[in-house]
């Protein structure tokens, strides 16, 4: 296998054969989204591992939140961003584009969020994505205030507090592990 063929640097092969649910799932990505996402095939030389990864994700990006997936896809990419993390910058890049039918917002928000046409319930929801990010310890009671003074309940700064801490988790492992961002991510929702 070489380095291309792998989804990150690191010689760990995917379990094979793949347990009947993985493969299950590794074949509805494939059909939904046109391919396996490299994180996906990252994790899959421990099933266990990959199972705890997906549920993690699947309760924080899709399960039920005032949060939009919009938004939760553009904490993504602010931590991301920040972080410098290559795989997930391209990856929910892709999917801001998708989400949000604009290219112009994915490239804005990957390269400074701050461009972007964003209303203040969204600034004020990346500007405490940004704090939790670089620095977590300095996080007051008055971070928290902006969120409610725009409409965030505290279920909501609960969620957006963490998606972000997830996505810095998972940058630092993506970059770590030289993980490799799925082509078919630079060309989608253009």
């Amino acid at each position: 296998m070489t380095r291309s063929d792998r989804p990150t640097a690191l010689d760990l092969p995917m379990v094979d054969p793949l347990p009947d649910a993985t493969q299950k799932y590794f074949d509805i990505c494939q059909n939904k989204l046109g391919m396996i996402p490299n994180v996906l095939k990252a994790h899959a030389f421990d099933i266990e591992k990959l199972n705890t990864f997906t549920a993690l994700y699947n309760d924080l990006m899709l399960a039920d939140s005032a949060l939009s997936k919009l938004e939760r896809e553009m904490i993504a990419v602010v931590v991301s961003s920040i972080n410098r993390c290559w795989y997930c910058q391209v990856a929910h890049g892709a999917a801001v584009r998708q989400l949000s039918g604009d290219p112009a917002l994915g490239e804005a928000m990957v390269m400074n969020w701050r461009v972007a046409q964003l209303d203040a319930r969204q600034t004020a929801m990346l500007e405490f994505t940004e704090k939790v990010t670089t620095q977590s310890a300095k996080v007051v009671e008055a971070d928290r205030a902006a969120l409610r003074d725009v409409g965030f309940s505290d279920r909501d700064i609960w969620d957006i507090a963490n998606v972000t801490g997830f996505f810095n988790m998972s940058n630092r492992v993506a970059s770590a592990t030289g993980m490799e961002p799925n082509p078919e991510y630079h060309g989608s929702a253009r």
